[in-house]
């Protein structure tokens, strides 16, 4: 069973794209909370993050795009998937999810908001 369930904070935009038979697709990457924490130097705890490249499509796709926005809390349920491709003779593998639905968490960020 290939299923997938990621909360997390957009790290920039989601970015809106249209097939050539302009079918749309939007992209994003979700930074992760890890359940562990480590210690810094002073002792304190910090946590780490995982990015993942989240794929949307079709009427969700347009949704993302017309609501997200950098910072935005979402919830995706979706498959994971590795392709690759070769550039310049170099393999690539990319992972990424590819987003059956996207829930919008939280408030949406406010435009005049200080820090925003």
């Amino acid at each position: 069973m290939n299923q997938v369930i990621l909360i997390g904070n957009l790290t920039r935009d989601p970015e809106l794209r249209k097939t050539a038979g302009g079918i749309s697709t939007c992209s994003f990457t979700l930074a992760v909370e890890r359940e562990q924490t480590r210690k810094d130097r002073e002792g304190g705890a910090k946590s780490a993050a995982d990015f993942i490249m989240i794929i949307t499509w079709r009427n969700t796709a347009d949704l993302c795009a017309q609501y997200l926005a950098k910072g935005r809390q979402v919830a995706v349920l979706g498959k994971w998937r590795n392709r690759e491709y070769e550039k310049d003779g170099i393999k690539h593998t990319v992972s990424e999810c590819i987003a059956d639905e996207v829930q919008f968490l939280g408030p949406p960020p406010r435009e005049n908001a200080p820090g925003s």
